[in-house]
């Protein structure tokens, strides 16, 4: 089947790209990166087509690590869930690389930015699949580096140097609980290899399996962004929009989510660690929500938007709801990257402001974006039969079934949900236009790809079957019957959001001030984002700078180390100072030292004679 080329063809888009990209022209680098990319997807279409997906297609290159009984191959493989991956991953990512032709057009670093996307396709596409979970691991890493490279593209930006800081030693912190879980697993199952693993996890303890799926919670944390290392995604909104589509809203962040499924055998025999990712899932779904209701940046309401909806494909998978989790992932992948997009065309069409409260007015001004846009809110707010309600009602109700508690909590998400995403759209959208600018329409190679989502969005939810799809795949799974009562309550709680933002927002223009500052003390707080970075800052940051700077720099490095060397040098320093005077240049003066040495031989000799030492 050949599954390395997936990889491989946007790997060499990289190469090709980053070695030679600064001496091609543009439409050069555009075919090269690209091309690339639509060649991989063309290749996994291919590839789904001509396999069997009832059975995981396993494709062995060489062994990586062979040590005693422990031997780990370089394996791709196949099977029903890479194959959601690998459709989302190429499919969405095609047409952000398109879309970011027309955005990126103007911008310094036009072949390093394609060549960055390119690599970061490479790292995701080796994550989705790595047939075991070293394999996985080096994607999962490879995906963190690229993050790091695309947030921090602007370098000469102190504030993007620093997101792109931010995104990578927070996602360290989760990566060091993958790499325990990993240990943990070799250590109780002498292999990393899946099938080997989810094999043995039946009969393996409750305990072991607890252990080792909290330990992967820790690392699907920091990359998919929940509590409480979610910090890093919104501060990522300082990268090119295409990179807050493809990364931080469509692939990327979907990594946990995805490794968490992959691994439900585990869980499944695991329910303490389940029951820790619904509990994560819906407390980050609630929390971000909230959060969201006050921002004014438009990326920054989608970056906790995003948030907000990682934490519902938690609470599938926490809930045993595995399909529907990736059900969730598929639709978001739709609805929110549009949502980036649309938000990239109106920055584009604003010449780089971003503040909502400099907006109003535009759907008469660029009306192509705000239609599509408009696709986009109403799948995310769970609308029927858009598709973000299909996916969202199949986690509400196997949430339902886990714990009544958390079906009305997500409800309550998804009604905040629908109020933000509407209030950002009749911000942007209605009223009279509030800037300074002179807004114009995105040209086709943004908009096409824009089209292409809006229909997605609209329908994808109907059209492709996630659930049935994995049903033969997620094997032992409990299915969640359908309550038709429960999915008015969601659906409706999503119309109320939209009925009170445009109420507030349109109808009584301030009516959402009034309220604000009725409620100062908590429109501050949740504005603030609740000082969750001010209080990181104070209790883990500083401490750790300021302690490093105390004990590692000036105690250790300047005043152990540098002590110890730059006092051996002094000593030796101070001998010579001595000894050089010994080294006069006067004939008579070295003469008188020989002198006196050969006195002092002799008398020395003398001594021991007269003490009988010498007979």
């Amino acid at each position: 089947m050949q599954l390395w080329l997936i990889p491989l063809l946007p790997l060499a888009g990289f190469l090709i790209n980053g070695v030679f990209g600064r001496r091609y022209s543009k439409s050069l680098v555009n075919a090269v990166a690209i091309g690339s990319v639509v060649l991989s997807f063309a290749w996994v279409v291919k590839t789904l087509l001509g396999v069997d997906l009832n059975t995981a297609h396993t494709e062995h290159y060489f062994t990586w690590i062979q040590s005693g009984t422990l031997s780990i191959g370089a394996d791709f493989a196949v099977d029903r869930l890479t194959a959601v991956m690998l459709l989302v991953v190429t499919g969405i990512g095609s047409l952000i690389h398109i879309y970011a032709i027309g955005y990126m057009a103007h911008e310094g670093g036009y072949y390093r930015f394609f060549a960055y996307l390119n690599l970061f396709m490479f790292f995701m596409l080796v994550l989705v699949l790595g047939a075991n979970y070293l394999v996985l691991f080096v994607g999962w890493e490879g995906v963190g580096l690229c993050s790091y490279l695309l947030i921090g593209f602007y370098f000469d930006k102190k504030i993007a140097t620093n997101a792109g800081n931010k995104a990578f030693i927070v996602n360290r912190i989760g990566d060091f609980g993958f790499s325990l879980a990993m240990f943990y697993i070799v250590r109780n199952f002498g292999s990393l290899d899946f099938g080997t693993v989810f094999g043995q996890a039946a009969g393996k303890s409750e305990a072991v399996l607890t252990t080792i799926g909290l330990l992967l919670l820790v690392g699907a944390c920091g990359k998919s962004a929940q509590l409480p290392l979610y910090v890093w995604l919104p501060d990522a909104m300082a990268g090119p929009t295409p990179v807050s589509a493809l990364i931080h809203a469509a692939t990327m962040v979907t990594a946990g989510v995805y490794m968490c499924a992959r691994s439900f055998p585990i869980y499944v025999h695991a329910p303490d660690a389940m029951s820790a990712i619904a509990i994560v899932g819906i407390a980050t779904a609630f929390f971000a929500a909230t959060i969201g209701l006050a921002q004014n940046d438009i990326k920054k309401v989608f970056a906790y938007s995003t948030v907000s909806q990682l934490g519902y494909m938690f609470v599938g998978v926490g809930c045993g709801a595995f399909s529907a989790g990736i059900y969730h992932l598929m639709t978001h992948a739709f609805f929110k990257a549009l949502l980036f997009l649309g938000s990239g065309s109106v920055i584009h069409a604003l010449s780089g402001e971003q503040d909502m409260r400099n907006m109003g007015g535009l759907r008469k001004k660029i009306k192509w974006t705000f239609l599509v846009m408009m696709c986009a809110a109403v799948a995310i707010a769970g609308i029927p039969p858009f598709s973000g309600f299909f996916s969202k009602d199949a986690i509400l109700l196997a949430a339902y079934a886990h714990a009544p508690w958390m079906y009305w909590l997500g409800t309550l998400t998804a009604g905040m949900t629908a109020f933000y995403v509407f209030r950002a759209m009749f911000m942007t959208f209605f009223g009279d236009y509030r800037g300074h600018q002179h807004p114009h329409e995105s040209g086709p190679v943004m908009l096409i790809p824009l089209a292409i989502l809006a229909v997605l969005s609209l329908a994808g939810g109907y059209l492709f079957k996630v659930p049935e799809f994995l049903r033969p795949f997620f094997v032992g799974v409990e299915e969640v019957p359908e309550n038709f009562n429960l999915m008015i309550y969601s659906s409706l709680a999503g119309v109320a959001g939209i009925a009170l933002a445009w109420l507030m927002y349109v109808a009584k223009l301030g009516m959402a001030d009034s309220f604000a500052g009725s409620m100062k003390g908590l429109y501050t707080l949740v504005y603030n984002k609740y000082f969750v970075d001010e209080i990181y800052d104070a209790a883990v940051v500083k401490p750790l700078v300021g302690g490093s700077r105390l004990v590692l720099w000036k105690g250790m490095d300047a005043g152990f180390i540098d002590g110890m060397v730059n006092g051996a040098g002094a000593r030796a320093r101070n001998l010579g100072s001595v000894l050089r005077l010994m080294q006069s240049g006067n004939i008579r003066s070295y003469a008188t030292w020989v002198l006196l040495g050969s006195l002092g031989v002799i008398a020395v000799i003398v001594g021991i004679a007269s003490a009988g030492g010498i007979r």
